[in-house]
């Protein structure tokens, strides 16, 4: 497309992106404003997407990490031609899926942005995707003897590329150099970041403020990408060039690359640009007709065209679901044996990997203890080792899982928590999402309070929707494993550091949402509702008790959320108590699951054992007595309900 039909775009965009903002009454008109000729040559010009086919894996991705910038988001459809001017009007109202920033509602987008910092990682993650679909053609078309084939695919031009909309403000966040570092490290060459450098942020200059390109160059530089910078971000013809010369042949030498413009936030309005203090602030009725005088003639009507992808194919699966077939049993765990659950959820993956091509494995320098090095030994193409970074590796699993992957994140559960904010993210983004997180609780032992997980329960279970189950044996955690892959959306699979004894068969069944119940012998007085490893501290008190002819009901309640509610409730009328007893936290986890489930329902004495001690290093029997949550605490609280009768 040439530049003057560019121009007459970029004046159609500014023009949405003005009128919607003041009609809304609220927006990020200036943020937006900054980005139009940037956004403009990339979709016009540069992009290959078809836009009947969002789906269709040759197109080429575009994440707005600044999601803020919406208005100019959507205005880019708008000038594409799919969707109406009308529709722009209703932006930020309540039956629009014209977002405040942009979510999965609007179908083009690939994740849902706006909590800056994230969209770098969720770029990668889909880079990450594509070249392997390619690689993998790749593979079957050298197994071919395809030379033809194979010379097209490795072609640059045919490689589908994933842009990044980042702006300087953002870069701020550690996340954005997680990814930085791994992008480089991974040789990610179709990933291309543009930093839109305004110099402003929301409440005064960014860090760098007007040198934020100098400075960004050099940052990026050291961490191994490509660097093309522009000195007027809002010249199309400059813009232009720096995009065309992300095509040229050094990109291709396995180097992500970043373009790097000097832009004014708010321009193309005389009173808005480069001034502070219009953040997140649309004009008023009165002020917008100045602004649209500014902008001359626009013609609404024109509309832009972009163009097809070069490689095209079917649609990838439907997002939060597993297609394939999970029909290989659990390995044999002889009864008298115990075995960790961190390492029956290492054997599962390997299992389910053979069953389900779309399962792939992201490590954080934990494999060895979470025993993900099985699935990785096996399938290498489909295991990503993203070291220490959490956070960008909860991004990269949304990257994934937008391209119809079913990825698994596994690491240790305290460390989780340092990607809340992600893990959030990815519920609003439709991810299709495992979460792993061993050595959870005081249970882990020796390492002392830094690595236990006491907090990741509560985490898991505030996010929406989200699933979150903790296996008690090898064999419930096979299944539970199982279940995580068909139910989708965000589960979390709590496993366990020591090893434990085998409780269940293989032919048990653990449907989310249930639980197992070990009845006693004696007549039952009171239940005691565990998980994981307190189940088994539970089971060795109702052994005990049964000696004194005082029988207790263990529920094993592995599904945390959604609880079984009907199990809990027939406990409260047939007992006389409910005593909960978890290694986690009180605040969040199994102990107020329970209580939110039997809530209105007959009122009888509900006990919680938990970890309220600060932890310290020690035997995992020394905590487990120190915080009350072993057999003997589980035996003393009984003994003390059961005196009461």
């Amino acid at each position: 497309m040439e530049t003057a039909q560019l121009t007459k775009l970029a004046l159609r965009i500014r023009h949405d992106i003005l009128t919607m903002t003041t009609t809304a009454g609220s927006g990020h008109p200036t943020s937006s404003l900054s980005a139009v000729e940037l956004m403009t040559v990339l979709f016009f010009k540069y992009l290959r997407y078809d836009l009947s086919d969002p789906d269709n894996p040759g197109n080429d991705r575009v994440i707005f990490s600044k999601g803020h910038a919406s208005p100019l988001y959507y205005a880019l459809y708008a000038a594409s031609g799919v969707i109406e001017n009308k529709e722009l009007l209703k932006y930020r109202t309540f039956d629009s899926v014209l977002e405040g920033h942009p979510t999965e509602r609007f179908k083009y987008t690939e994740a849902a942005t706006g909590s800056l910092g994230q969209g770098l990682s969720v770029g990668l993650g889909e880079a990450l995707a594509i070249r392997m679909n390619y690689d993998l053609g790749l593979k079957i078309q050298e197994e071919n003897k395809s030379k033809d084939l194979k010379s097209s695919i490795v072609n640059l031009t045919s490689l589908p590329r994933v842009y990044v909309l980042a702006g300087d403000g953002e870069v701020a966040e550690g996340s954005v150099w997680e990814a930085a570092a791994s992008a480089s490290f991974q040789g990610v060459y179709n990933l291309i970041l543009i930093v839109d450098v305004n110099r402003l942020g929301q409440s005064g200059p960014t860090m760098y403020g007007g040198e934020g390109v100098r400075v960004f160059a050099s940052r990026f530089e050291a961490f191994g990408w490509r660097v093309l910078t522009v000195e007027n971000g809002n010249n199309l013809e400059q813009v232009d060039r720096a995009f065309e010369d992300t095509f040229k042949g050094t990109t291709f030498k396995g180097r992500p690359t970043v373009i790097l413009a000097k832009t004014k936030k708010g321009a193309g309005i005389s009173f808005l640009a480069d001034l502070p203090g219009w953040h997140g602030k649309p004009l008023s009725k009165d002020e917008l007709p100045k602004a649209i005088a500014e902008l001359g003639a626009v013609d609404l009507k024109f509309k832009g065209k972009v163009e097809k992808p070069l490689v095209s194919g079917k649609g990838k699966a439907e997002r939060g679901k597993s297609t394939s077939p999970l029909t290989l049993d659990p390995l044999p765990y002889p009864s008298d044996k115990p075995v960790a659950t961190r390492k029956a959820f290492g054997n599962a993956l390997l299992r389910l990997g053979k069953a389900d091509p779309s399962l792939v494995v992201i490590d954080g320098d934990v494999k060895n203890s979470t025993y993900t090095e099985f699935f990785g030994t096996a399938f290498p193409d489909r295991f990503f080792e993203l070291y220490i970074a959490e956070q960008n590796m909860t991004g990269v699993a949304v990257g994934f899982s937008a391209r119809g992957y079913h990825p698994v994140v596994s690491s240790f559960a305290c460390f989780l928590t340092r990607a809340a904010d992600q893990i959030r993210m990815a519920a609003f983004s439709g991810a299709n999402i495992i979460f792993n997180g061993s050595h959870a609780g005081v249970s882990i032992g020796e390492d002392g309070p830094s690595q236990m997980g006491l907090e990741d329960l509560a985490l898991f279970r505030t996010v929406r929707g989200s699933t979150v189950l903790y296996p008690s044996d090898a064999l419930s955690t096979e299944r539970l494993t199982e279940d995580a892959c068909r139910t989708g959306g965000i589960c979390y699979i709590r496993t366990s550091r020591p090893e434990t004894p085998i409780l269940y068969a293989r032919s048990d069944a653990f449907p989310v949402g249930g639980s197992k119940t070990h009845h006693s012998a004696q007549k039952e007085l009171v239940t005691v509702v565990a998980a994981g490893i307190t189940l088994h501290e539970a089971l060795k008190a109702q052994k005990e008790l049964e000696k004194e002819k005082v029988g207790i009901r263990v529920i094993d309640c592995y599904s945390v959320k959604p609880i079984d509610r009907k199990s809990l409730v027939l406990a409260a009328v047939e007992t006389k108590g409910l005593i909960v007893v978890e290694d986690h936290y009180p605040e969040g986890g199994l102990g107020e699951a329970v209580a939110s489930a039997l809530a209105g329902t007959s009122k009888i004495p509900l006990v919680h054992l938990a970890v309220t001690k600060t932890p310290r290093s020690g035997t995992s029997a020394e905590l487990l007595a120190f915080e009350g949550i072993d057999a003997a605490g589980i035996l003393k609280t009984v003994r003390t309900l059961t005196r009461k009768e």
